[in-house]
């Protein structure tokens, strides 16, 4: 019997959350997990830089443990950096910290997707290389109803610990879903064609999330810098792909020539 949730014949697919990830995952040969604000773009920020980035759901006594088997700093909230412990995630801190070779990095949306993605290959994607990861997966063979791609909005947290959908996780979506099809993928599900039209037909849509509820909170709350990284649309080349247990960068797809007549 068919299972009307898990989008079946299409080649790009489109769900919220981690109970969305949960059920595309099984039925999906990559993931996206798209976490604007801020795990994918925290991601970007330190693969760019060398750092290999263990996703973890929560910072607590098991997340400690954790780092320390990997080896690895441990983020802190990003109210918590000390000179001790710079690392947190926010993309402006982790720009401005020291090098670390491999970090982990809890956050209950977005790297929570990530931990818990399963077989599938896990990809990080957000505004920042929305074009290079929808390259990135055309280029791999990602996108056809045979080896389908479930693109993940992560979204936030209600106080009653409910999802939030949130409108940079459904532009980021959209941003990637647009380049896949113009790279010839697909079919769309109707969810990941209504995704796409979201990005594509709002005007200035990076812009746009600085104005969003998510936006304005960090924005209000002395985090600006992030908002302004996280909306640098395009100006990442590196596509962070989750290989044991870390995200690495599994491609630098560039603009140029090359890639746009291969």
């Amino acid at each position: 019997m068919s299972d009307w949730f898990l989008q079946q014949g299409c080649g790009v697919r489109f769900e919220w959350g981690p109970s969305g990830a949960r059920k595309l995952a099984p039925d999906v040969a990559c993931l996206v997990v798209v976490d604007v604000l801020s795990f994918t773009t925290s991601v970007t920020v330190a693969v760019e830089s060398g750092t290999q980035v263990f996703p973890y759901a929560w910072r607590d006594e098991t997340a400690l443990d954790f780092a320390r088997k990997k080896a690895a700093e441990l983020a802190v909230g990003r109210r918590e950096t000390t000179t001790a412990s710079p690392w947190s995630l926010s993309p402006a801190a982790l720009r401005k910290a020291p090098f670390t070779p491999r970090l982990v990095l809890p956050s209950p949306n977005g790297s929570a997707i990530a931990a818990a993605a399963g077989n599938s290959t896990v990809v990080a994607g957000c505004l920042r290389n929305a074009t290079a990861v929808g390259r990135w997966l055309a280029t791999q063979g990602y996108g056809t109803p045979e080896r389908p791609v479930g693109v993940i909005a992560s979204g936030e947290r209600w106080p009653d610990g409910s999802l939030r959908p949130a409108l940079e996780d459904l532009f980021g979506a959209g941003a990637i879903i647009a380049e896949l099809q113009e790279r010839g993928a697909g079919p769309l599900s109707p969810e990941a064609a209504v995704a796409r039209s979201s990005f594509a037909g709002t005007p200035r849509a990076a812009d746009t999330v600085a104005c969003c509820s998510s936006g304005l909170e960090l924005v209000q709350g002395g985090f600006a810098d992030d908002v302004a990284i996280a909306i640098e649309l395009d100006a990442s080349s590196i596509v962070p792909v989750l290989t044991n247990g870390a995200f690495t960068a599994g491609g630098d797809v560039r603009r140029s020539s090359n890639q746009d007549t291969a």
